[in-house]
């Protein structure tokens, strides 16, 4: 085992935390309830994944916890700190040096190399980069050889390696990965999992996964579920068969309730 990086949260603490989180949008009849006053802690060290219908909260969730929404009301905690009680320029500091981010499109700079792409938030940030921990990195994610390469001349898995290994290199708090393999064919979409899930195993490292996907979902910890803005059921040590059972469950009521 590689020894947690951060030094920081023993695994076993809580990386972050909803508290009676709502949020809405609109007013009036037009008002949408996105998080129906949500509370749950998500381990440091645990792989964690968020599912549920369409327009179920889980990325709204994901998103207050991320940082990169408000909540209506009640309070998103990460790493010890409230972001309620933040400043904008707090809050971008937080985002930039104790939350590291995996996005659907990648969401590299198509100018620079992929070395270039994965520290990135250190310059931003105006830090040195460990140079022993980013050899780390990048040899666990397999890009040692594509450290020169730009975005349009990798493929889609490269790419979104390129953009786990600038997730990890700021030896973040948690990692938040929004649908990381929504546009990967499913060789590609193994490699990513299979290496967000050494990240937790090897480095100490806790994630959270928004996915619509059963065998993404297989890769985790922990899976919980959301119907209406509210957790309604959780899984531990998850196998594809009972999230797609699980899942199925969730579109019946949902589509029952919709028939009224």
């Amino acid at each position: 085992m590689t020894e947690r990086p951060t030094g920081e949260t023993a695994p076993g603490g809580v990386a972050a935390s909803a508290i009676d989180l709502t949020k809405t949008y609109g007013k009036g009849e037009a008002e949408v309830r996105a998080l129906d006053g949500v509370t749950v802690d998500l381990m440091t060290g645990e792989f964690t994944a968020v599912m549920g219908p369409s327009g179920s909260g889980k990325s709204t969730l994901m998103h207050c916890l991320a940082a990169l929404d408000t909540p209506t009301s009640g309070e998103a905690v990460v790493d010890g700190t409230s972001l309620g009680r933040l400043k904008d320029k707090d809050l971008t500091t937080l985002r930039r040096e104790r939350v590291g981010f995996v996005f659907q499109s990648f969401n590299l700079v198509p100018t620079l190399s992929a070395e270039e792409n994965i520290l990135l938030p250190l310059s931003l940030a105006n830090r040195k980069p460990d140079r022993e921990w980013f050899d780390q990195v990048v040899t666990a994610v397999g890009l040692r050889d594509r450290l020169g390469h730009r975005p349009s001349e990798m493929s889609g898995g490269q790419q979104q390696r390129v953009a786990c290994a600038r997730a990890l290199v700021s030896k973040p708090s948690i990692v938040f990965a929004d649908e990381p393999t929504g546009n990967l064919d499913s060789t590609s979409s193994a490699e990513v999992l299979g290496f967000l899930r050494r990240s937790v195993d090897e480095f100490g490292q806790t994630v959270v996964m928004v996915t619509h996907d059963p065998v993404a979902a297989s890769y985790t910890d922990r899976v919980l579920f959301l119907a209406d803005g509210r957790i309604v059921d959780e899984l531990r040590s998850p196998d594809r068969d009972q999230i797609l059972d699980k899942m199925a469950r969730l579109q019946d009521a949902a589509a029952a309730k919709a028939a009224g």
